[in-house]
């Protein structure tokens, strides 16, 4: 076993804190493909399986018994290969014992309570209760990223950086979406990712105001706003970041105002990743930064921060402003343990409410976007008649919308940009 993994095995079994309970994680099974093939959807296996077994052993399980010797509490079970998945697929054995073995295993401790995270296994029997306490306190453990998470988040940041390198310089009038994501994730895979992280998002014109925007066909026009989010993975361990764009020359001086002043409150914003800030106050005060700018730039009427009570703020910044990062995007998010989700509905889409500590990886994504399903609202136009100046959004309804991202690395001092390589100014 490596060292990181039996380091990282110990410091879960402390957090845990498990005395008679036994832990199990399924790392699951291959999906097939509606139709009739012997196709399946590329195989995944469950985060909280990667994590503890360091594989994605497809039907593997790993098992936690805290009463036995510590050299044999942590045990992973995996399938016997046969011999037409070495012939089909070239599978090799996955280190461990066979799963074979694992009823057996299983009856010896008989009568135990059992806590089944990960892809829970037919046939066995848990606690609801005991399993949501488990992983609760397993994806809090997991929120500090160890050396070996670092490393590969570090390689995944340098294979995007490829990527966004090559997917600018494919940004021109008379290219389309489509192009500039085939540039784009050419780039990482040239950069040495082993897949993206996720799917990509590249918008040009008012597609760029569509939070999850899938490429299309669409010619790009002189002047279009272009904005991609997408991120190359790594050893499951994904970058995310987004940057916009201006397509054929010089920013329009309502674009470059636009795009300034969502930079500036990144800028900000990446400043107060430190220890100890809660994420729910950052947050808060980079939606001031940005009303701030709307303000600057006569969309809003008021104070920034009595907007920002009165959610003005959301018409514009409809989402939180990140969410951690690591096996997957948003892996691990969510609030600490004991907390509530605040009802407070411009908070709604907040993916985590926590305080940072040293070791997390965060992105940092604020956006300002002219969206027409929100701003055409009659309701919301109603309702904020004092303080938007509608006019004027009508103006510029169609521009699209601006968003900047990066990820970032909570230390004992200044926060780390893990993406810092790819340039955001326009």
């Amino acid at each position: 076993m490596d060292d990181f993994l039996r380091a990282r095995r110990e410091r879960i079994a402390g957090a845990l804190k498990l005395r008679d309970e036994l832990l199990l994680v399924g790392a699951g099974s291959p999906l097939p493909l509606p139709e009739n093939s012997d196709q399946t959807y590329p195989f995944f296996a469950h985060a909280e399986y990667a994590y503890l077994a360091g594989n994605e052993c497809i039907g593997g399980i790993v098992a936690f018994d805290p009463k036995a010797p510590v050299d044999g509490r942590w045990v992973n079970f995996v399938p016997e290969v046969t011999e037409d998945e070495r012939i089909w697929e070239g599978r090799q054995p996955t280190e461990g014992r066979f799963r074979s073995e694992f009823p057996n295993w299983l009856a010896l401790r008989r009568g135990r309570p059992v806590a089944m995270l990960g892809c829970p296994e037919p046939g066995i029997s848990f606690d609801e209760g005991l399993r949501a306490r488990v992983r609760n306190a397993l994806t809090h453990a997991r929120r500090g990223k160890d050396g070996h998470e670092l490393a590969l988040l570090g390689r995944a940041s340098a294979a995007t950086a490829t990527g966004f390198a090559a997917a600018a310089e494919a940004i021109r009038p008379g290219a389309t979406e489509r192009q500039v994501q085939i540039e784009l994730e050419t780039g990482f895979f040239r950069g040495g990712a082993d897949r993206t992280g996720f799917s990509t998002i590249v918008g040009a014109g008012p597609h760029s105001s569509v939070l999850h925007f899938s490429p299309t066909s669409r010619i790009i026009a002189q002047g279009d706003f272009v904005l991609i989010d997408a991120g190359a993975q790594v050893g499951r361990y994904t970058a995310d970041v987004t940057r916009t764009y201006v397509a054929g020359g010089a920013p329009s001086p309502f674009q470059r105002d636009l795009h300034g002043a969502v930079l500036s409150a990144q800028r900000q914003a990446i400043a107060r990743c430190r220890s100890g800030r809660e994420w729910k106050d950052i947050h808060l005060a980079c939606a001031v930064d940005l009303t701030e700018g709307l303000i600057s730039m006569g969309i809003l009427r008021g104070k920034a921060q009595s907007l920002v009570e009165q959610e003005a703020h959301a018409l514009f910044f409809p989402h939180g402003l990140g969410h951690m990062v690591g096996l997957g995007v948003r892996d691990a998010s969510g609030l600490q343990p004991g907390r509530k989700p605040d009802p407070r509905p411009s908070l709604r889409t907040l993916r985590m409410d926590l305080p940072l500590e040293q070791h997390y990886v965060v992105t940092v994504e604020p956006g300002l976007y002219f969206i027409p399903p929100l701003l055409d609202d009659p309701r919301r136009r109603t309702r904020f008649a004092d303080c938007v100046d509608w006019a004027r959004v009508d103006q510029f309804k169609h521009v699209g919308g601006v968003r900047i991202e990066d990820d970032v690395l909570v230390t004992a001092g200044d926060p780390e940009v893990l993406t810092a390589g790819i340039p955001k100014e326009v």
